[in-house]
């Protein structure tokens, strides 16, 4: 069995979502319409907030970071998806694979981050309303966002530094339709122990404890909602909280099913279905999800257009 550093394959292959020809087509335009609402989304959220003073709160800050990251996150992948669903060969370079991989680590791991900032803004202002410009003070966010930064960073840099020690001799197709690690765990011809004890680890640490954080937070939101006399308050409260825990569930169920099974359990086929919800999906649902109900935002929408149309 070859040892040592490096890779013997200049190339991999990507299978793609399907190998059936007639789906491509289809599947193109699906995912066309589907990036072009998530850069559209994300775009319009980053230009609303950035240019509106009244939107420079701790909420909407964190807001602006997650459609950066949703714009670039989903950036990584769908432009290399759609050009295969339209060419021959679906090839991908050795060292484009590994910074596709670095890149997608990178951004996964922040909005991981940046949900979980934003779940304890929103615990603080339901549950300590009193407290929260001190709770939430400008140098408390921008740590909060460093922080999150910062373990996208080293999380990305583990996996793709233990994925760059590994040898690629012969088996070159990775079944998935961008370089995941999973697919190309299976593709090595040495030993995989080491990225399996660090994904099982540090996908523990990125995947189950925000996820933990985000629901405690909401359970302790939806028991402060409980206590509102007003019916119709009630109801929004609780509006906007089943819709960002939908999308949050989405995002962090998904991960798990993908990366926290066994890998006995394991299916790529599977695999490949479900990272589409976090990879396609969620980044185009957080920025209807988070205007659509958000009054602030919508009020400066409505502004804006009013404004444009006379």
């Amino acid at each position: 069995m070859p040892t040592g550093n490096g890779s013997l394959v200049p190339e991999f292959i990507l299978m793609g979502l399907t190998d059936q020809p007639a789906l491509q087509l289809p599947l193109f335009f699906l995912f066309l319409v589907m990036y072009t609402v998530t850069v559209l989304g994300n775009l319009g959220l980053i230009t609303l907030i950035g240019l509106t003073s009244h939107l420079h709160t701790p909420m909407h800050f964190f807001l602006f970071n997650l459609s950066l990251i949703d714009l670039c996150y989903s950036s990584v992948f769908t432009l290399k998806m759609l050009m295969n669903f339209i060419s021959e060969k679906n090839i991908i370079s050795y060292t484009w694979c590994m910074t596709q991989l670095y890149f997608f680590l990178f951004f996964g791991t922040s909005e991981c981050c940046v949900l979980t900032s934003m779940a304890y803004d929103r615990y603080v202002a339901v549950c300590n309303t009193l407290l929260y410009n001190i709770a939430m003070s400008p140098g408390v966010c921008f740590n909060l966002l460093f922080g999150s930064y910062l373990m996208a960073f080293s999380g990305a840099m583990a996996h793709t530094g233990c994925m760059l020690r590994l040898t690629f001799c012969d088996a070159n197709t990775v079944n998935n339709y961008f370089c995941d690690v999973l697919p190309l765990l299976q593709l090595s011809c040495t030993s995989t122990y080491v990225n399996e004890l660090v994904l099982f680890i540090v996908g523990g640490i990125h995947i189950i404890l925000p996820s933990l954080t985000i629901f405690l937070s909401y359970g302790f939101i939806l028991s402060s909602i409980l206590r509102i006399n007003s019916t119709e308050g009630r109801s929004k409260a609780f509006s906007t909280c089943s819709s960002h825990i939908i999308t949050v569930s989405l995002f962090f169920g998904s991960s798990a099913f993908t990366y926290l099974r066994p890998s006995s359990a394991r299916s790529m086929s599977e695999g490949k279905i479900s990272s589409v919800f976090y990879t396609s999906v969620v980044p185009m649902m957080n920025p209807l999800i988070y205007s659509l109900r958000n009054k602030d935002v919508k009020l400066v929408l409505r502004k804006t257009l009013r404004i444009k149309r006379f």
